[in-house]
């Protein structure tokens, strides 16, 4: 027993390491602290995780050419700027004794600043200051590639670029990645790198947590609910008397219960790294929000509820499940087990796919490959749970209820849930592409009705023909009927336009209500230039959102937060709102090229332009994320994400105009 479990956890844990790591290792932030109207001082700062180090400016003599690449900072010529003296490190770098390359190196932990004094030319009003920083991250195990980050910084007013405003036939400048490469020359300085405030309480840093533990608690609810499924729930007792008949003794047949629940949730778990590490957390992200996978995904789902509804049954091909189960019969140890929960996963595939495959679609929302790990690991957990207690408690099983009729009444409720959650993939792919297929009210008119049908279903009143006739509900299936209909009864003021707090997060925003009696919405920008030029002549401070058609948690916010009376008044009145799609497929004009990290990306609709406004001007690529400017582009209180909390918000935004009016 200690040692398959040993041996398990050290799969598990290696895989929550793998899923733990994050790709960017450390993280730069730069800025330009006024001295004088002629003198300045430019700050970089690197934050770097822990375990990890960037080495010093210079390599030791002798290091010759293993010596790993040195942290450098280059300051690119420009008009006006004269540089005082060379860039200083905030603290020494430590030497310590490396046990690969056998050299005494230079390097830096935790946190590290550096500054550059320069003055302007006689004459100068101001400079365009931009470079490159140069650094390789590593830690005891390995290193990243040199990497290059680029930085641009305005002090004054600089002069005009000699040739700026030439580009592409939306007016936009030559792309060059360090400066505000997307945006027309006359506002540039809009798009130019600003250094956010402390996050305070609600702020941006405070989302991912939330969301992470959101994503396990779903998992785990999405394992209970395959337990009841009929693919699984005969299994239970199969297996356990498996276990608990082998002839051996009880303790050992809980120590091979426990290894085979634990099986279950290491195959889940690589499972979902696998396949974030196959595609990377980002393009799964971006298949997620693509009109195609978000179709094909609908289309599955239908037919994965019309099998549920008893039309025809999924199956994988018999002779995988055959292969792996004589595999398990003929070894033995951990390996048998193991080969047991892997006949498991693929015998459930056709009542637990539709479950993982949603569940899977929301955890790429996170763009980390810490989501779907935490989703399936989760899920796994949910699934392997009643497998170990049932072997520490044998005599449970006897009170187990006997497959029979009511599994496929749990079939088929699977079934209209399938439907519904199917209708918000199609959804996604018609607010992203804005073919207008799918509005608000059909959407709702969709779900009314499903929900009424379940209603209807659980009541007996509707029956399916592989159903047995129902002479009488139980207490459960009247609760759960009484649910779905009042789902429905709850929906139904959604047509005209009532906000829907409740469910706000899965239909279509009001913005595609065509009949509205609840007052209708307030005014958006949905172009960050047209915005900007509206609160300049207005003389309003800005809030800019970045949301996107896939983002759960931006349907939330509209809803709770956005949607009350006292943060409606205050962004009508005080405010210019401006809302970016990050992920809008609509195509640009022309493709624009842009400089990130030293390499070339290439910007082919709206959505990605917007994401590369929050990149390349805020560092971050998260959304929700909400910041207050003012008409200049600079930032007038610490950004927010994900926050249902209305007073904290509200004081936010009235502390934002309070800092534009001073």
């Amino acid at each position: 027993m200690r040692r398959n479990v040993l041996i398990l956890a050290s799969l598990l844990l290696a895989a929550l390491g793998m899923a733990a790591q994050r790709p960017v290792q450390v993280r730069w932030t730069s800025e330009v602290e006024s001295i004088s109207p002629t003198q300045g001082i430019i700050r970089w700062s690197a934050d770097i995780n822990p375990g990890w180090h960037i080495y010093g400016m210079e390599m030791p003599e002798g290091s010759g050419d293993f010596a790993p690449v040195p942290t450098s900072i280059t300051i690119d010529p420009a008009p006006g700027l004269v540089l005082d003296g060379g860039i200083e490190p905030s603290v020494a770098a430590d030497v310590h004794f490396d046990d690969a390359l056998k050299l005494k190196l230079p390097w830096w932990e935790g946190k590290v600043s550096f500054t550059q004094r320069f003055h302007l030319a006689d004459g100068a009003k101001g400079a365009d200051i931009r470079g490159t920083i140069t650094y390789m991250a590593c830690y005891d195990k390995g290193c990243t590639a040199p990497t290059r980050e680029q930085f641009a910084l305005a002090y004054g007013t600089p002069a005009p670029a000699a040739d700026d405003s030439a580009g592409d036939s939306t007016g936009a400048p030559k792309t060059d990645a360090t400066t505000s490469a997307v945006a027309p020359a006359a506002d540039a300085d809009l798009w130019a790198p600003v250094t956010m405030p402390a996050d305070g309480d609600g702020g941006a840093a405070d989302a991912a947590p939330s969301a992470w533990w959101a994503l396990l608690l779903w998992g785990f609810a999405g394992g209970l609910v395959a337990l009841l499924t009929p693919c699984v729930w005969p299994m239970i007792p199969m297996t356990m008397s498996f276990f608990l008949k082998k002839g051996r003794s009880r303790r050992r047949a809980i120590a091979d219960a426990i290894t085979y629940g634990l099986s279950i949730i290491v195959i889940y778990l690589v499972l979902g790294i696998a396949l974030t590490a196959l595609f990377g957390a980002g393009k799964l992200n971006e298949i997620a929000t693509s009109a195609a996978f978000n179709v094909v995904f609908f289309l599955l789902l239908v037919v994965f509820a019309v099998s549920f509804f008893g039309a025809f049954e999924i199956k994988l091909p018999s002779r995988w499940s055959n292969a792996v189960d004589s595999r398990a019969e003929s070894t033995t140890g951990i390996l048998s087990i193991f080969f047991m929960a892997f006949t498991l996963v693929l015998v459930s595939f056709s009542c637990t796919g539709p479950i993982i495959g949603t569940l899977l679609v929301e955890a790429a929302s996170e763009a980390s490959i810490l989501g779907p790990a935490l989703g399936m690991g989760g899920f796994a957990l949910g699934l392997a749970l009643p497998f170990a207690l049932f072997a520490f408690f044998p005599s449970l099983i006897k009170e187990l209820p006997r497959s029979g009729s009511w599994l496929n009444t749990v079939k088929v409720v699977l079934g209209f849930v399938e439907l519904i959650l199917s209708l918000k993939f199609l959804s996604v792919a018609d607010l992203a592409y804005g073919w207008g297929i799918l509005d608000r009210e059909i959407f709702l008119a969709l779900w009314i009705v499903l929900f009424a049908l379940l209603g209807a279903y659980l009541l007996g009143k509707l029956r399916f023909s592989h159903d047995a006739p129902v002479e009488g509900i139980g207490v459960a299936r009247f609760f759960l009927a009484t649910a779905s209909l009042s789902m429905a009864v709850y929906l139904v003021p959604g047509l005209w336009g009532a906000p829907l707090k409740g469910v706000s997060a899965f239909v279509p925003p009001l913005t595609t209500q065509d009949f509205n009696l609840y007052g209708g919405t307030f005014r958006e920008f949905h172009d960050y230039d047209e915005g900007m030029r509206y609160a300049a002549e207005h003389d309003k401070p800005v809030l800019l959102d970045f949301s996107g058609y896939a983002c759960v948690n931006c349907r939330k916010m509209e809803g709770a937060v956005f949607d009350t009376p006292e943060v409606r008044a205050i962004l009508e009145d005080d405010y210019v709102l401006i809302k970016l799609m990050v992920d809008d497929k609509a195509e640009l004009p022309r493709p624009i090229k842009v400089e990130e990290y030293g390499d070339t990306t290439v910007l082919h609709t709206v959505g990605d332009r917007w994401s590369y406004l929050q990149r390349h001007k805020f560092g971050i690529n998260s959304q929700p994320y909400y910041v207050t400017l003012d008409d200049a582009g600079r930032p007038l209180a610490p950004a927010r994400a994900y926050d249902e909390d209305v007073a904290a918000f509200t004081g936010w935004l009235m502390s934002s105009a309070e800092a534009y009016d001073q």
